[in-house]
């Protein structure tokens, strides 16, 4: 005992390099990116018992072991049918491919790697912010007649969120479904209020519950997605939580986000995913039926994919959609993201379309929720500003929106972020629209960002000083693990 004691800290230190070295092999058996393996294995070595503790929080992999199998939900007899009913007649392909010439891609690339299916007969409307999202969406809620089904990374009983989730429980006392599937990080709901939802007769689930919601290994693989989906025939899907830091009008900080209303055929993949997700925290093997999948009678014509991807399944849909959608531009790509921290796959597309005379612009923001994430982001830019992309940093407030538009034909909103966390680690959704009118509408919400905002310019840029580049760098290299 008096070895153990005299040489206690040596003994720890000897322990935390055989099981740091134990993780280096195992990161190295992955054949995981070489720029995240290099990390962690820098980490794991220069830090001894932190970077143990940080492998262990970012640093498992569940892609390949499945966090969830789906197969319950979309082997259901009725969801089979569904997607039967989705299927595309070779005319209306054809139709779709004048429209959209090469960004037509797109659509067999999500539908071979995630069997997402391309609707035709959507109505799509593009929401600004949270104060006109949740006046919208309580109001759909009021007059929800069968069922209603909410998946959120966020949802607080805050002043907006208390208003929703009463509302939520009236209507279940009415005798409608009412489903409510929450991610045990990013939610918090108080004891009282749970009680309230469950006496009311409202099912609700944590996805991945943790005991600890900030200091567990699983707190990477996180559900990420926001959706809802009423009576099957009205959904909504973008960056917009259920909290009052969404609603300009109950908070200080100008929150700038963007969301949107889909009424129309795509509302049956969107509730498939929901499903998928709900056989996985409920385990209630809940019988399917046509019920929540109603005919629409929707006269519009607005093509759309949902595209949804996480570490169950085998590609990063989501991810490659965006390479694929900047890769075949002609014209011109608009970014907005809240989170800059791209792979180096999408860091040369967009240097190659800006070289290529296709004008890149990104809005980025100047100040973000996260310093970490703020340095990381800003590490990026000089080489794009290189290349030719304009950055623009927001000032106005936080910028939260995941947005994309390309060539006025092709725009996406969503939930994920241009960066790591979201095209490998946590569950995300996004919509990919295929329409004029639809980008056209995005374009004027990127333009009009763009007034809130500071153009960065290149030389005065590489000039910032070299503590900043330090810090910018120790920040990129951990990039991968953010």
């Amino acid at each position: 005992m008096d070895f153990v004691k005299n040489y206690i800290w040596q003994i720890l230190l000897g322990l935390n390099y055989i099981l740091a070295l134990f993780a280096v092999f195992t990161i190295l058996l992955k054949k995981i990116n070489p720029t995240k393996t290099l990390s962690y294995i820098i980490v794991l070595l220069v830090f001894p018992f932190v970077g143990l503790l940080v492998y262990y929080l970012f640093g498992q992999e569940y892609r390949k072991s499945k966090i969830f199998d789906r197969k319950k939900v979309l082997n259901q007899s009725v969801v089979k049918r569904i997607k039967d009913e989705l299927e595309l007649d070779s005319k209306t392909i054809k139709e779709v491919d004048d429209i959209l010439h090469e960004k037509s891609k797109l659509i067999p690339l999500l539908y071979n790697s995630e069997n997402s299916k391309l609707t035709i007969n959507n109505a799509v409307r593009l929401i600004k912010n949270g104060d006109e999202k949740f006046k919208l969406l309580l109001e759909d809620l009021k007059n929800a007649n069968h069922h209603i089904h909410l998946e959120y990374f966020i949802i607080k009983d805050d002043k907006i969120g208390t208003e929703v989730l009463n509302l939520l429980c009236d209507k279940a006392k009415d005798g409608v479904e009412v489903r409510i599937i929450i991610d045990d990080v990013g939610s918090s709901i108080t004891s009282k209020m749970k009680r309230k939802i469950k006496e009311s007769g409202i099912e609700m689930f944590s996805f991945m519950p943790v005991l600890f919601s900030k200091f567990t290994g699983q707190m990477n693989y996180r559900d990420h997605r926001k959706i809802v989906v009423i009576d099957g025939q009205i959904g909504y899907v973008g960056g917009i939580n259920i909290s009052d830091a969404y609603v300009n009008s109950n908070n200080d900080k100008y929150w700038r986000d963007t969301h949107i209303r889909i009424v129309g055929e795509a509302l049956k993949s969107l509730q498939i995913l929901f499903f998928s997700t709900w056989d996985f925290v409920s385990d209630s093997h809940l019988k399917i039926s046509k019920k929540y999948f109603p005919d629409h009678d929707c006269k519009e014509s607005v093509p759309l994919q949902i595209a949804a991807s996480g570490p169950d399944t085998d590609w990063s849909n989501i991810m490659e959609a965006f390479f694929l959608a900047i890769t075949n531009a002609e014209n011109y790509i608009y970014i907005t993201t809240p989170y800059f921290i791209p792979n180096d796959e999408i860091v040369t597309a967009l240097q190659v379309a800006a070289r290529s005379n296709i004008k890149v612009k990104i809005i980025v923001p100047k100040k973000s929720d996260s310093w970490i994430a703020e340095y990381a982001t800003n590490s990026y830019l000089e080489q794009l500003l290189e290349a030719g992309v304009e950055v623009y940093h927001y000032t106005k407030g936080f910028v939260h929106a995941k947005t994309m538009v390309i060539d006025g034909v092709f725009g996406t909103v969503g939930t994920a972020n241009m960066d790591y966390r979201s095209f490998n680690i946590n569950f995300e959704i996004n919509a990919l629209i295929y329409n004029e009118d639809f980008s056209t509408s995005l374009n004027k919400l990127f333009e009009d960002d763009i007034k809130s905002s500071e153009k960065l310019e290149y030389q005065s840029w590489k000039n910032r000083s070299k503590r900043t580049k330090i810090i910018e760098a120790l920040a990129r290299l951990l990039a991968p693990l953010l």
